[in-house]
């Protein structure tokens, strides 16, 4: 089969026009591969066992443009195997078993491995990742996948346990910048006539902007180079403005059906719970920047309201409900400000977890027990029938008692008496708290041997 790496290397002179430069600019050798370090730096375990031609299968997790399909490609050089490529989105249970046979061949007739490259594997439904463990299994194929997902959750647990996973992280600007000034050095498309000028302050805010993608970084950076060329002919400059009007809006990661959606809205919460408006209010926008659905946010924020901040400021579930109204009626990115109002107020607003305590704690005890019946003196009596069993005999109105209040138990008879809210004492829970202290002395003592009200 052809050989996958017969392209012309980096600075050689001879790359194709149409061949983009984050193509052109891809290493072909570990020591030019940027931001890996704690797995490809000297002496790491896994730098160790490639260079000794030594590949086990892997799964590569990490963000877009960090380097999973060229590490992969220059494992299968350093173990001097075939290397097959494979993308989940458009290749089935067919095109694995066409890959498996072609690499049983490869190994049988002329002893050498194959790499069987799967790119976004996490796009694999289960019966489609089932059938590639027989092969990783007997070594027909070496698998490394690459995904941007958590492959706790998207890869099955047998295909997980016969791969080492290996996590790529996002590169920083200092690796991004370099990769943009090597790029600059000696790609001879970028350095042909008329020969741009790069302006530092251009390729800093390159280099941030890409958000740790080299791919987003060195297209940009090509963009710039041909629009600047356009621009003036002779001397071609490329200056911070110049990339803000290709850039545009800086690359946010942002998956709304991935693990970085509920990273992001638990962070949000956490920030919330904190009494941090600012952290709030940051994970906030980048969530709405991202895309995300405003009404997701502002459902889990009225959650929020009644969880976390509860009777300790009741108002909080009234903002809450009148923020999602008017984020319905004004629409975005206006409606965004009703959001942040709302984030804001949770965050500063005291707390008392008091309510989702009670849910839990009654929640648990129903379960827990079985079903006693309604006391006679509670049940409503519509008919002649119903007054005659005694339904709602001895009921005591309590309005009828001076504060509008008597002593009555409004539990199942055979039922003891239970305590599942225990109001804490902070901003209007505090007054909740003292006047069921004065309403159920007994039962609300001012010292809780639960240690939470």
């Amino acid at each position: 089969m052809p050989d996958l790496f017969d392209r012309p290397p980096p600075g050689s002179g001879t790359p194709s026009l149409f061949q983009p430069l984050a193509d052109r600019r891809r290493p072909v050798t570990l020591d030019r591969i940027r931001g890996q370090d704690h797995l490809l730096g000297p002496g790491k375990p896994l730098r160790t066992l490639l260079e000794a031609g030594r590949c086990p299968s892997m799964i590569f997790w990490g963000p877009p443009g960090c380097g999973k399909t060229t590490l992969a490609r220059v494992i299968a050089r350093l173990a001097d195997a075939e290397f097959i490529p494979l993308s989940a989105v458009t290749s089935g249970v067919r095109e694995l078993k066409d890959a498996c046979e072609q690499a049983r061949i490869s190994r049988t007739h002329h002893g050498r491995a194959t790499i069987l490259f799967i790119d976004e594997i996490h796009r694999y439904n289960k019966s489609q990742q089932d059938a590639l463990l027989p092969h990783v299994e007997s070594g027909t194929v070496i698998l490394i996948g690459a995904t941007t997902e958590n492959p706790s959750f998207e890869i099955v647990s047998a295909l997980l346990s016969r791969c080492q996973v290996l996590v790529l992280q996002p590169l920083s600007p200092a690796d991004v910048r370099r990769l943009l000034d090597e790029a600059i050095a000696d790609d001879p498309q970028l350095t042909r006539e008329p020969r741009p000028t790069w302006e530092d302050d251009a390729l800093d805010r390159i280099a941030k902007l890409a958000a740790g993608d080299a791919r987003i970084a060195l297209n940009v950076l090509e963009t710039c180079t041909e629009v600047a060329r356009q621009h003036d002919p002779y001397r071609p400059v490329i200056g911070p403005a110049l990339v803000a009007e290709v850039f545009q809006t800086k690359a946010l990661r942002y998956d709304k059906g991935g693990e970085e959606h509920y990273n992001l809205i638990s962070a949000l919460h956490k920030s919330l719970r904190g009494s941090d408006p600012d952290a709030g209010l940051y994970w906030l926008y980048r969530m709405l920047e991202g895309g995300e659905d405003a009404r997701f946010i502002l459902r889990r924020l009225i959650r929020f309201a009644s969880e976390d901040v509860g009777m300790a400021d009741p108002f909080a579930l009234t903002l809450a409900m009148s923020a999602a109204q008017a984020f319905d009626y004004v629409g975005p990115p206006e409606g965004h400000l009703a959001i942040a109002q709302l984030a804001v107020y949770l965050a500063v607003a005291p707390k008392s977890n008091s309510l989702y305590l009670a849910e839990k704690r009654v929640i648990e005890a129903i379960r827990a027990g079985g079903e006693p019946g309604v006391p006679l003196h509670l049940r409503n009596a519509p008919t002649r029938l119903m007054k005659e069993l005694a339904y709602g005999k001895e009921y005591r109105y309590p309005h009828d008692y001076p504060g509008g209040f008597v002593r009555e138990n409004y539990f199942p008879d055979d039922l003891p008496t239970r305590r599942f809210y225990h109001p804490k004492p902070l901003g209007k829970e505090k007054g909740t708290l003292e006047r069921l202290q004065a309403l159920w002395p007994d039962r609300y003592k001012k010292r809780q041997p639960d240690g939470d009200g």
